[in-house]
Order: C-alpha cells, then structure tokens, then sequence
C-alpha cells in the first residue's frame, strides 16, 4: 500500500519502441507483439502484480537474452523492468534491484529503455538505503529520457528526495512533473500523492489533503482503484501529524473498510498510523497497531517492510515499559535488516537492544524519572555495556542520525556516572555538549557536569535552560532533532511500511528515534537535582516547580508553567504532590502557610500495596472468589490502613507530630485535599484511605486548579443531561433519579451521536452504562452505548465540555500505570478537552449499587454541595467503594 511512506512510483511502459531512433528501424512483427505484451506487464505491475509477474516471464520465455543487441533485446529489457516492478510491489527489493539491472545490460542499443531500467532503479536504490545512489541514476537516466519520461523520472526522484529529508524540492519536482502529465493520470495521480506526502512533512497539512483529494478523484475517474486506496489510506497519517488525533482514528476506520482484503496496503497505513501516534505520545495505542501490523507484513511476505515495522514496534514497547519484548524484537529487526544490506538502520536496532538491556539492568522506569542514579549503585550498568552505548553512539552518528547519537551518548555518560566511572563520563559529556544538534541536548550535557562538581544551582539553572530551549514557538530548538541526511551510500530507516516505501526523516529525534524522549529525560533530571537540593536545604517549593514542568512535558504542554506562581499564592485547602527519585517516593505539600517536601519510603512497595487493594475490591465488588459478600472487605481494610500509614498518616509523613508549624503545612481539621499522584498511584481509590474519609478529596493531573480560585457556578440552573446505557438492569432507572434530583434536567438518548451533542450543551453529563479501559491503548477506551462504542478519541471532536460528567461505569477512571500529567482513558480525556471535573470508578462497579451511591451524591449536589463534598458524604452513607473525583472537586454545581 502507498500510505504515507509509500510515495507513489506508478510505472506505465513508456513511450513506445518507435518513438526511439533505434526502435525505428524495421523489426518483424513478431518483436513489436513481445515489446507490446511486455508494456502490458509493466502497466500490470502497479494494479496486478503476480499477473505482471506471469505476463513478464511468458514474454522472457519467448525472448531469450543471450545476445542483448540482437533483435528481442528491447522486449527483454522490458519484460525484466516489469519483472522487477512485480517483484517491488510483492517486497522483493534486491531481487527487484537485480532484474533492473539485467533489463539495463540487455538493453544494449536502446538507450531509452536502459534510461527507463535506470528510471526504476532511483526508487528501488532509496528503499535499499541509498537515496544519494539514487538521485546518482537519476542523473544519469535524464541524459536519454523526453518529454513525458522526464515528468515521470521528477516523480520517481521525488521518493529519493523525500527519503533525504529534503522535502521541499520533492515537491518542486512533482509541481514540475503534474503540469506535464496530463495525458497521463497513473503518474499523475502519484505525483499528487508524493506531493502531498511532501507537504505533510512541510507541515502545509491543508495543501496536503487537497492533493491527496485530487489524486483520489482522478484516480478514481481513470479506474486506477489502488490509488484511490493509497491516497485515502494516508488521510489518518496526515490528521495525526497535524494533531488531530480524533480524525485520524476515524480516518483510520474509513481506511480500514477501504482497504479491507488487501491485508499488505492496510498493515503498510497501520504502521504509518502508528508511528504518527508515537509522534501524538500514543505509543500503548501504536503497539496495538503494530501488533497487528507485523504479522500481516510477514504473511504477505513484504521484505521490505517488514524489519522498520518491527523496529517500530520494539520502539513502541520499549517506551511502554516491556523492555523484554522490545530487546527480542529489536534483536530480530536487526537480523532482518542485515540480510537485507540495509546497514544504515542497523545502529538504530542495536540502540533499542541496549536500551531495552539498560533498562533490563538497572530495573529504570520508562518514563524518564531516575535516569541517573548514584555513583556506584549496586544496579549500575557494567563497563561493557558502557562502551556499547558509545560504540551505538559513534555508528549512530557516521550513518547520520546525529540527533540520536547525542540522545544515546547522554545515555552513555549518565550510565558511567551509575558506575562511578567519572573519568568516562566527563568525557561523553565533552563529546555531547560539542556536537549535539539539539539545544535541550547540550544543556543536559552541561546540567550533567554541573552536578558531578556538586553545584546544583547552576545544574538547575542549565536545565531550567534546556526545558525553555524545547518549548514549542521558543525558536531556540526549532527544527532541531531533526538529523541531517546521511553520508552518501547510506539510507534511512523505512519503519516498516511495503514494498513502497518513502518513509522520509521526521523533524524531531522524538519521533523518528523513538527510543529516547529527550525532554522528558531533561525534566526527570531537573526534578532529581530539586529533590537532592530540598534535602539539604529545605526548599521544596523548587521541587513543586520541577514536578510541574516533568508534567508538563510529558503532556507535551509547554515545558515551563508560564508563570509558575510564587509561594504566598497557594490555593485553597491542601495539596500533596506525590514525585519520584528512581524507586524513593516524596510528598510535596503546600497551604496557604508554606511548603514541605516529605520522604515516603519506597515507590514500588506503595505500587504493590494499591494492586493488592484494588485486587481486593474486585473480589468485594464482583464477588468472583466464591465468597460471600463482605468476606474480603477485612483484608481491604487492613491494606488500606496500612497504606495510609504509609503515604498520610505515619511518622515522618504528612500527619506525623511535630509539624514546626505553617511553614510545614499538615493535615489540618477540615478542608479540601487535593491529591496530585505519581505512576500507578493515580489509580488507587484515594478517598477510601482513612485519613481522607469524608473529606472532600480531588485526584488531578498537576496543580495548576489548585493554585487558582474554585469555579464559579453557572448563571442560573445547571443543565443535567442523563443516558442509559444498554445491558444493565438498574441504569434506566438511576438515569430518572438524575432528572428527578435536578430542576434543569432530562434523559438523552444512549447514541453517539446524541451523547456527542449533549457533551456540548449540558453543565452537567451523567452516564450510567457499561464501561471499558484498554491499559495498552488507553484512547481506546470507551463506553458501551445503544448503536456502539464511544471511544476516548471520539471525545475529541467535542467543541466544548460539560463542567462536571458524571461516569457511573466500571473502571472509567481507570489509568494502568499512567504517565505523570498525561490524560489517559476516558476521566482523562474528558478533563484534557475541558471537563473541570469527573467522577469515575477507578474499580468495577455493581450494577445494583450504583444507584444508591449517585443518588445520594446527586441530591447533595442539587443542594448545593462540591462534587468532592457530594461524594465524600454519598461514599460514606452508601458503603460503595471505589468513586473517585477527578480534576477541580471544588466546581459549584449550580
């Protein structure tokens, strides 16, 4: 399939044998009817090519090549290029090479069908990984091709161009080469289709989908159903790059109806889907896709693809935490791509075997946080593996992914500081600071040595300067990441789409080295040094700033919370900022009164206490052990209470005696408690901690509401909207009791469409239905309603938001293991487009028990109450766990 990688490279015969002097000359029939069926495969080999295939060796049967001068030398040459364009379009690049290659030396005394061989051979040397070679036959084909073989060869160099990065004279040549081909509309329509892949990496996103609109309609005028397919395939590609990620999941179920029955074209939009969605930091959602993807390409037998489709999806593991499967499958990409002589992309396979090794030793979290740990841990990578980094490092850097080698080489010397080896560290460092591309990468390198000379001031500062300097519009970083092209005879890494292939460099080393998240490891470093710092010195403040930039930047929001607010204007009640040093877990609480940092023991015993609890609460809730009901809410108790002493309540935390004071703010008697977690902590049920019982209790993503004045209610009554969604014998009637509790209040509809619409008019949205979280793709969550899904990403589309929805489903609050300041699932979606508030079980909930608990909750709000007030009180009257308030639990109902 020609997705978005694969620019079209549509291969009609050419001109006809007697449009050349030296096919002028007097043949017998018999040759012009080989020549002719020859043309016919060439023309067959884009739409049919095992028939192309077929048709060419017929011909080839009939024209020997043992004297290429000779009378049937044209129409072997022919039937050869056809060969190998069949070949392409099945995978077989190097068996496709040596067809090209044949057609050209039988060729001899027809320079326009060597021109024609060479033609083709542009377009096969850059998927081979030599783009330069490439536009080298190009040259070299020009001197003998005219008139519409030229516009044809502008198309062909495009590919190759693309493939350098050098995107805009691609689409100077395509602009060059439409103008030409109207007699044309095979090569018409994938000129189109090249330019408007041109034009996406050009970021000219409207220009891009009106050529790719263009291709479709003439390709589908002309009958050329295959291109209709590819330009349509690439639409959910071009939405995700522009930042649609709504769009792209419905342009991507278009697609895949479309492409339905060519199981090759729909894995090839499958994995460029993907790699868009690593771009979106979507990596659980671009694993799914690939793990649907690769196996199709490996049935289909696409050879090509096949290798950048599975690096592709052991980058994506890898950045999903399974370092496991990343290193095996990494391993296997690189086999792959050294038997296919594809030398240039080796380095990035073996860089995602090391990291997936690192992250394998030294049991690092994937998500930056304790990238560096202290000399001469006891987890410390060896001296070996050491000097694998640096060895990945320099490859990285000949074959010309000089972005990645800097990211990796920071990876080097942070691992040789784990070891204690100071000596080497220094020394990549010195390497790093002089010949990163990217600003935020040299000022990590400066950072780095800033602190193994122990001044954590000017640590700070330099990368408080690295965060600024990757701030979206900052123009310090702009177009950074981006590597230069490589070295003649190299080539680029395809990703793994088909035979096709174009997959151009991205601009920014997050999405094309998607092992390595540079920024976020940047603010994973800063929040280190601030904890280190508020240790000696107190200053926990700093800390908060430094959790709120981490947050920042793992949502891609802009790294710097402009401006952060001072410490007299903290917000109202409490709030506890939970932050990580590699496996230590601190607090940071703040009033009105000050701010103090709090160590809190160990960040995996904390993980493993919120697994046994919520395990336990599925046994209460689903009563799936044997038991009768209550039997295991004693075990739920005690690991609750001992997971409260841990976090709130024991000595040296939050409510340990001898607080000095305001300046160290502590429990207090009464008031709002905002919870801002870290990791898989932000799926523990918060408000069921005895310390926070009856409190009104509000989990956030960062604490950005916290330091701002609570929401003001809405003029006059608030707007309720309630749905009932199917399967559920009790959702019909706590839908009424909504409209009961409300004066401004009516049912809805339990279809997309109206549930999408009453998103966009309700102040306040209550879904009672059937619920889903996807923990490897959590934008494919979703809500069961009467005509199908509704997914996390069709909440995208929502020009507003209600101010509070209401989820009375099971596990829609659900986040598995979340990133810091990420909106995963549904509750996270809903406060991401603009809910201030969602209430959510972040475990299943019973069908007959949720009506008790939302009635309450319902007429405590129509009185009046927070949505955190209403559900403390609702919670605790009713006995039914596991709701949770989500974002600002302050919002004034009406």
């Amino acid at each position: 399939m020609m997705s978005r990688q694969h620019a079209h490279r549509p291969e009609p015969a050419g001109p006809c044998h007697s449009t050349s002097p030296s096919q002028k000359r007097d043949q017998d029939q018999g040759q012009d009817r080989l020549v002719g069926r020859a043309e016919a495969a060439v023309r067959l080999s884009g739409t049919d090519p095992r028939l192309a295939l077929s048709e060419a060796r017929a011909v080839l049967e009939l024209a020997p090549r043992a004297e290429p001068a000779g009378p049937y030398g044209e129409a072997a040459s022919v039937a050869l290029r056809a060969s190998a364009l069949a070949a392409r379009e099945l995978g077989d690049l190097e068996l496709a090479e040596e067809r090209l290659r044949e057609a050209a030396g039988a060729a001899r005394g027809h320079p326009l069908r060597v021109a024609q061989a060479r033609m083709s051979l542009v377009t096969v040397r850059a998927q081979l990984g030599d783009p330069e070679g490439g536009l080298r036959l190009a040259d070299l084909a020009e001197r003998d091709l005219t008139g519409t073989d030229l516009a044809r060869l502008d198309v062909q160099r495009s590919v190759a161009l693309m493939l350098l990065g050098r995107h805009a004279e691609a689409a100077r040549h395509c602009d060059r080469a439409i103008s030409r081909l109207d007699e044309d509309p095979f090569f018409q329509a994938g000129a189109l289709l090249n330019r408007g892949l041109a034009h996406v990496y050009l970021e000219r996103y409207g220009t891009a989908e009106a050529d790719l609109a263009r291709c479709a309609r003439i390709a589908r005028h002309a009958g050329l159903d295959h291109l209709v397919m590819l330009a349509e395939g690439n639409l959910p590609f071009v939405a995700a790059r522009r930042g649609d990620i709504a769009a792209a999941f419905t342009r991507y179920r278009a697609a895949e109806e479309t492409l339905f029955g060519f199981p090759e074209r729909l894995a090839a939009m499958r994995t460029d889907f993907a790699e868009a969605l690593v771009a979106a930091r979507l990596p659980g959602e671009a694993r799914t896709l690939l793990e649907q993807a690769v196996p199709e390409l490996v049935a289909a037998q696409a050879h090509a693809a096949i290798p950048g489709a599975r690096l592709l999806l052991a980058q994506t593991a890898l950045l999903s935490g399974d370092a496991r499967l990343a290193g095996a499958t990494a391993r296997t990409a690189h086999a792959e791509l050294a038997a296919q002589g594809r030398t240039a992309w080796l380095p990035l396979a073996t860089e995602v075997v090391l990291r997936a090794r690192l992250a394998e030793t030294t049991g690092r979290p994937q998500d930056g946080l304790g990238t560096q740990e202290e000399p001469g841990s006891k987890e410390a990578p060896g001296d070996g593996l050491i000097a694998e980094l640096v060895s990945c490092a320099d490859a990285l850097a000949a074959c010309g992914w000089r972005a990645a080698s800097s990211a990796l080489r920071l990876t080097a010397a942070a691992s040789a500081v784990r070891l204690g080896a100071l000596g080497r560290a220094r020394e990549q460092l010195r390497i790093t600071a002089a010949t990163a591309t990217r600003p935020l990468v040299r000022w990590h390198a400066v950072a780095l040595r800033h602190h193994l000379d122990g001044d954590l001031a000017r640590a700070l500062a330099a990368a408080a300067r690295g965060i600024e300097a990757a701030r979206p519009g900052s123009g310090a970083d702009a177009g950074s990441g981006g590597d230069a092209a490589p070295q003649a005879g190299t080539g680029r890494p395809a990703g793994g789409a088909a035979a096709e292939d174009i997959r151009a460099p991205v601009r920014d080393a997050e999405l094309r080295a998607h092992a390595a998240r540079p920024a976020e490891d940047l603010a994973a470093f800063g929040l280190r040094i601030a904890i280190d710092r508020a240790r000696r010195t107190g200053d926990a403040w700093t800390v908060l700033e430094w959790s709120e930039r981490w947050r920042a930047v793992v949502r891609g929001a802009p790294p710097f919370p402009p401006p952060f607010p001072s410490p007299g204007r903290a917000g109202a009640g409490l709030l506890v900022e939970l932050v990580r040093r590699g496996d230590e877990l601190f607090a940071v609480t703040a009033d009105a009164g000050g701010c103090a940092l709090r160590a809190l023991g160990s960040y995996q015993a904390a993980v493993e206490a919120t697994t046994r609890v919520r395990y336990g609460l599925r046994r209460r809730v689903l009563r799936d052990a044997g038991h009768p009901a209550g039997a295991d809410d004693e075990a739920v108790a005690l690991e609750l209470s001992a997971l409260d002493r841990r976090l709130l309540s024991g000595p040296g935390t939050l409510a340990s005696p001898g607080s000095p004071g305001r300046s160290s703010p502590g429990w207090g008697a009464a008031g709002p408690v905002t919870i801002v977690p870290t990791g898989a902590l932000g799926t523990l049920p918060w408000p069921m901690l005895p310390s926070l019982r009856g409190r009104p209790v509000s989990v956030a993503a960062d604490a950005a509401r916290w330091f701002t004045p609570a929401p003001g209610p809405p003029g006059g009554d608030p707007l309720v909207l309630s749905v009932a969604g199917p399967g559920l014998d009790h959702a019909a009637a706590e839908a009424a009791m909504v409209v009961a509790a409300h004066p401004s209040a009516r049912r809805v509809g339990a279809t997309r469409a109206e549930v999408l619409r009453a998103l966009e008019r309700a102040d306040v949205l209550h879904v009672a239905a059937h619920g889903l979280f996807s923990p490897r793709g959590p934008m494919l969550s979703h809500i069961t309603l009467d005509d199908g899904p509704l997914m996390a990403y069709d909440l995208l589309t929502a020009r507003r938001m209600p101010r509070l929805v209401v989820l009375s489903a099971c596990d829609a609050g659900m986040a598995h293991a979340p990133v810091d300041g990420a909106a995963l699932g549904l509750a996270g979606t809903f406060l991401d487009r603009g809910a201030a508030c969602v209430v959510a079980g972040v475990v299943p909930v019973r069908d007959d028990e949720a009506p008790a608990v939302m009635t309450l909750f319902h007429r405590l709000l129509a009185e009046g109450r927070s949505p955190a007030e209403a559900l403390a009180a609702a919670s605790a009257k009713s006995a039914v766990p596991g709701f949770v308030c989500f974002g600002d639990g302050r919002l004034a109902p009406g």
